[in-house]
């Protein structure tokens, strides 16, 4: 069985990876190839090109890259002709994917959406193009999954492979038993400025202004930066200086998992990673900087009312949430006074972890990579059997 996949996001590059590692330990002669980033590559996965280095969001930033992204449409068309895969495994990124699944329908290959877009949050009307291009949506919230059964969509929901990750990861417990400790302070505070550059270059400013006020409020607070990359890391730490924030900030690099479980609670960039917090019990408070304009366009164009993941499954503001556009002093005030309030009355702080423990332990359910991996071979070898008959018809 041989699979194309296309997964644009960091996260996605991670989910892929994972799933094919799965299809390797079920089928030895399973081959993986397409667009991705270095965990596929790390699983085998033959890539012709590292799609995650184009990662962005936002009209204006992808403006520049739509002829780049037109050429990996016609590389993806060409190979399709030529040496069409069993399958086609979509992930997230639905701006480009919806092309790639157009390519592969004209060759009559099967399309799986695997995490599928936020239609039920956004411009739901591009259901069409699901129900046009798409063969199969492996959707990972039980609502999400409704939400196109609904709309007669071939659905099946498997779960998140969040929590797959996060059961099977291996924390460094010498690092996380050392961050408890707290170094001599009262308060740890972990803080996830985003896994994408305009992420950190739009939201650390504002949070760094937020730790300055919390930090005057609350003595005795570390604060943990868990950051993506290394030039993440060197960034906030600019930023820090040209700022003149002078808070006790520790910075930390691919250790996202770690400053989680130690932390108090969380100040984030929205994003998949509030899955994370959810499995691992930690309070946080939610941040989104987006242009004025964007602002504008999204209360014509969202038609649900939460942005993060796990607000959406709860269906109730369980993590507060502060969609910044213009002046952010509001959205900053609102950010330290739920932050301060959690420090300095504990008992709110262990009501909302309670909240979050009832909620995790209804969603934050393992196995979605294993139940894909099976969808994905037992649909494979029906389409297979298909292909023989037609031809022995033939």
């Amino acid at each position: 069985m041989r699979i194309f996949f296309s997964a644009g996001e960091p996260s996605g590059d991670q989910h892929a990876a994972h799933l094919i590692q799965e299809l390797n330990g079920r089928d030895a002669n399973f081959q993986a190839e397409g667009f991705g980033g270095p965990h596929m590559r790390d699983e085998g996965c033959q890539l012709h090109f590292e799609l995650t280095t184009m990662a962005v969001m936002g009209f204006l930033r992808i403006v520049p890259m739509l002829a780049k992204f037109r050429r990996l449409v016609q590389q993806a068309e060409k190979h399709f002709d030529r040496n069409p895969p069993d399958a086609v495994v979509l992930v997230n990124f639905p701006g480009f994917n919806w092309w790639i699944a157009k390519a592969a329908k004209k060759q009559g290959i099967p399309v799986y959406f695997y995490m599928p877009p936020q239609l039920w949050a956004w411009a739901p009307w591009r259901i069409r193009r699901v129900r046009k291009w798409v063969d199969h949506v492996i959707c990972n919230l039980p609502f999400e999954f409704e939400w196109y059964k609904r709309r007669n969509v071939n659905a099946t929901w498997v779960g998140h492979p969040f929590f797959d990750e996060v059961a099977s990861r291996k924390l460094d417990r010498a690092l996380v038993t050392e961050l408890q400790q707290r170094g001599g302070k009262d308060h740890v505070i972990t803080v996830l400025p985003g896994s994408r550059n305009h992420e950190v270059d739009k939201n650390f400013p504002i949070m760094l202004e937020t730790i300055r006020q919390v930090s005057a409020a609350v003595p005795n607070i570390r604060w943990l930066v868990g950051n993506y990359r290394e030039d993440h890391s060197e960034t906030c730490r600019k930023m820090q200086a040209d700022l003149n924030v002078d808070a006790d900030l520790t910075y930390f690099v691919d250790k996202t998992s770690e400053v989680i479980e130690a932390g108090d609670c969380c100040l984030m960039v929205s994003g998949s990673i509030s899955l994370e917090i959810l499995a691992r019990r930690t309070p946080a408070v939610v941040l989104y900087r987006v242009p004025r304009t964007a602002r504008f366009m999204s209360r014509f164009l969202m038609t649900c009312d939460y942005i993060t993941l796990t607000n959406l499954v709860a269906e109730c503001e369980i993590m507060p949430e502060f969609i910044s556009h213009g002046s952010p002093r509001k959205d900053i005030q609102g950010m330290v006074a739920q932050l301060t309030e959690w420090c300095l009355k504990p008992e709110t702080l262990q009501n909302r972890r309670d909240e979050m423990d009832v909620l995790a332990e209804k969603v934050c359910i393992t196995g979605a990579t294993a139940r894909t991996a099976e969808l994905l071979m037992s649909r494979s070898s029906l389409n297979s059997t298909d292909s023989n008959e037609a031809n022995q018809a033939a």
